[in-house]
């Protein structure tokens, strides 16, 4: 206990109250005497030997609890608040454990059953899910509540409303009665509530510990210059979320830029050929300008490589590419592993990051070194082919190395004739192409380069973005 007060005196004075030596010794001496059986006794005599000035009595009932409260969590309610038949009870069970199944991230599941069945989550689950967000970069308990808020933002807190509102629309084709489903939405929302609350006083305990420099150091801030040059093979989570933001600002630029590339090319280049012929009415001298019109917004066919090592480039270029929806006439785009998979019916029906979610959880590898260009090649050509035609611009994403497996160049080369043009993104360094590899030997980088049009090293963000801006330049 003694170890606790020294803390709570320590937060104390992080958070702006001034307390002197002699008043901790007389704390000490005064819970001495006092004892911790009566906890109200107890922050009194607390109180009474710290707090000398009335503006800081809020800080101290404030920090009091995060201190020396019971870590038990706060009490939920059952299903309904215990008014649920056996089979409602069993449906309700049922249907929650179908939504559960597909339901990511894993955080939002937890949350969720937590806040349907009221079973409640111990602070040391709150806390080990809280130290997979980013950490808070405010110590001062003023903030608190705004830190709150951030972190259940991270959380997807408000998604619980909108998972609550389809969980009804499901017992409700199922039969469950109105006032049972009335029932289960007041026990729903007061668990809801409860779980806010809960998350809310361990963010204030990671505010307090890192105001006494005992929590994580949050990690220092990359600028946007540096996140631009930075590797994106090994990136850690906390520099791909702050990378996101990065590439939601390129996309706007580029957008602006393409806008104004478009603008200027409805009007084209000269046609010497086509103005004299319309001026030779008059005698030759030209009167009418005419100009070649330039169709400028491409076809866009992807075909991405969906290994580990790919992971974030291949996340950020969809980000960007359908950011860029309305410079492009259309996109279609597949993953290849060791089969081909369609990926556009995932962001036909949702927002890009929430698509690429999607894609990365519904498409996996199952097993390590499992890349097959070759097979896939030739599952589109059979497939697929009748989507390429002289607009198209198709995008291969990957390093190229196939695991000894047959590069299908014909196949490759047939996709080439179709197309308008073929471009590489190369997620290795250009140093690296051809090169032997001890897990998927050799690399067919160079088999492939002479029917490209252009091959791209994009192992940066910002050379990412230089080769997608590269695509509407001509």
């Amino acid at each position: 206990m003694d170890r606790r007060i020294t803390e709570f005196i320590a937060g104390l004075r992080a958070a702006g109250v001034r307390v002197s030596l002699a008043e901790s010794a007389d704390a000490m001496r005064a819970i001495e005497q006092a004892g911790i059986a009566d906890k109200n006794f107890f922050r009194m005599a607390l109180h009474a030997t710290l707090i000398k000035d009335q503006g800081d009595s809020q800080t101290f009932q404030e920090l009091f609890p995060l201190y020396f409260s019971s870590d038990a969590p706060p009490p939920m309610q059952p299903p309904g608040s215990g008014q649920l038949s056996e089979d409602e009870q069993r449906q309700l069970e049922d249907l929650l454990e179908q939504m559960l199944a597909t339901m990511t991230p894993e955080q939002l599941a937890d949350l969720f059953r937590s806040m349907i069945m009221g079973q409640p989550m111990s602070n040391q689950q709150i806390r080990e899910m809280l130290s997979q967000m980013s950490p808070p970069h405010m110590t001062n308990h003023r903030y608190q509540q705004w830190m709150a808020r951030q972190t259940m933002r991270e959380l997807q807190f408000s998604t619980l409303n909108q998972l609550l509102r389809e969980l009804i629309a499901k017992l409700r084709e199922a039969g469950m009665s109105e006032a049972a489903i009335a029932a289960m939405i007041q026990a729903a929302q007061a668990n809801q509530q409860a779980l806010a609350e809960q998350i809310g006083q361990q963010v204030s305990r990671q505010m307090a510990e890192m105001a006494q420099g005992q929590g994580a150091t949050p990690p220092r801030r990359r600028g946007e210059s540096e996140l631009l040059d930075q590797s994106l093979e090994n990136l850690d989570e906390a520099d791909a979320h702050a990378m996101r933001a990065v590439v939601n600002r390129l996309a706007a630029r580029l957008r602006s830029r393409m806008a104004l590339r478009q603008r200027r090319g409805k009007t084209g280049t000269l046609d010497a050929k086509a103005t004299i012929r319309t001026n030779q009415r008059f005698g030759g001298v030209p009167v009418y300008v005419r100009h070649r019109t330039r169709h400028l917004k491409p076809k866009l066919l992807v075909l991405c490589d969906r290994s580990v090592s790919t992971q974030h480039v291949m996340s950020f270029m969809l980000l960007l590419i359908y950011s860029l929806h309305d410079q492009v006439s259309r996109t279609r785009s597949f993953a290849f592993i060791d089969h081909l998979h369609d990926m556009s019916i995932y962001f036909a029906e949702s927002r890009p990051d929430q698509a690429i979610a999607q894609v990365f959880e519904h498409i996996r590898p199952t097993r390590s070194y499992s890349t097959d260009l070759g097979t896939c090649l030739g599952e589109f050509t059979r497939d697929h082919l009748g989507l390429i035609d002289s607009r198209t611009t198709v995008i291969v994403l990957g390093d190229g190395r196939n695991n000894e497996n047959d590069p299908n160049l014909a196949a490759f080369d047939q996709i080439r004739r179709r197309a308008r043009k073929v471009i590489w993104f190369a997620t290795e360094g250009r140093t690296t192409w051809g090169v032997y590899d001890p897990g998927s030997l050799s690399s067919d980088m160079y088999k492939y380069a002479p029917m490209c049009a252009a091959m791209h090293e994009v192992t940066t963000l910002r050379q990412l973005a230089e080769a997608i801006d590269r695509l509407f330049m001509q």
